[in-house]
C-alpha cells in the first residue's frame, strides 16, 4: 500500500471514494458533484488529498484544508474527511493516510490539525487516540445555516 498527495490526473480514482463518503454521511450520490467539487479545490489550492493505494486500486482518502489561529497566529489544518472503503477497514488504511497527513503538516512547521468526527464513531474515535490526539472537552463549536 502506498499514500500519494492527489493531483489532477488521480481525480478519478479519488472521486468515488469521495462520493461514498458523503453517501455514508447521508448524501445522495453524485459522483460527477463529487470530482467538479474536488476538482476546484485542487485548482483552487483549497485543500490537500491524500489517496490510499494498492496498487491502482483505492482504498482510502482525507481531504485537508488550511487555515488559521489568530491567537497562536499559525498556520493550521482541518482534517475534514477521512474515508476507507469498508472492506479495506481494519488493514491499517486509515492509520497509513492519518500518519501521512500529520507528517505533511509536521513537515511544513505549521501549529496542527484539527479535525471532527460524531459521538457515535468509535472506531474512528479510536484510530485518533491511538495516535495521541485528545478531545478538546473545554470548548463549544456552535453552527448557523
Amino acid at each position: 500500500m502506498k499514500v500519494i498527495q492527489v493531483q489532477k490526473e488521480h481525480l478519478d480514482a479519488v472521486a468515488p471514494l469521495f462520493d461514498a463518503y458523503r453517501q455514508y454521511y447521508g448524501q445522495k450520490a453524485d459522483l460527477i458533484g463529487a470530482k467538479r467539487f474536488l476538482s476546484e479545490r485542487l485548482f483552487l489550492n483549497e485543500s490537500v488529498i491524500f489517496l490510499a493505494l494498492e496498487g491502482e486500486k483505492p482504498l482510502g482518502f482525507t481531504q485537508l484544508y488550511p487555515t488559521f489561529s489568530s491567537v497562536s497566529m499559525e498556520r493550521q489544518w482541518v482534517l475534514n474527511d477521512l474515508f476507507v472503503y469498508e472492506n479495506a477497514r481494519n488493514l491499517g488504511v486509515g492509520k497509513a493516510i492519518l500518519e501521512t497527513a500529520q507528517n505533511f503538516v509536521r513537515q511544513l512547521g505549521h501549529k496542527g490539525l484539527l479535525l471532527e468526527t460524531t459521538p457515535e464513531n468509535r472506531k474512528a474515535q479510536k484510530l485518533y487516540e491511538s495516535f495521541g490526539w485528545k478531545l478538546e472537552e473545554n470548548h463549544y463549536f456552535y453552527w448557523k445555516s
